[in-house]
């Protein structure tokens, strides 16, 4: 069965960091490029980080560049968002997904309100 699970979400003040990792299970994390998006209230799901199968590629929407870093460990099919510097505009619900092997696959979701 597969599965993506998202932690580490939560309320935190404007200028505040936290630390997502969402931990695979079921599929060949490692053949499998993973991302991070984000939807916030009515709003479109946006993409907000995205890291190649090996790690050696990342990519990010320019709203969260310089402040967002994505990385993974695939001995531990986890893959991680260190979110600093974090803004009101960052509140959203924030999803893990794998995509490969003709798949894509999808994280429950975890909330991350920025407010004072």
């Amino acid at each position: 069965q597969v599965q993506l699970v998202e932690s580490g979400g939560g309320l935190v003040q404007p200028g505040g960091s936290l630390g997502l990792s969402c931990a695979a299970s079921g599929f060949a994390f490692s053949n499998y490029a993973m991302s991070w998006y984000r939807q916030a209230p009515g709003k479109e799901r946006e993409l907000v980080a995205s890291i190649s199968i090996g790690g050696g590629y990342t990519n990010y929407a320019d709203s969260v560049k310089g402040r967002f870093t994505i990385s993974r460990d695939n001995a531990k099919n986890t893959v991680y968002l260190q979110m600093n510097s974090l803004k009101a505009d960052d509140t959203a619900v924030y999803y893990c997904s794998a995509r490969g092997e003709g798949k894509r696959y999808w994280g429950q979701g975890t909330q991350v309100t920025v407010s004072s």
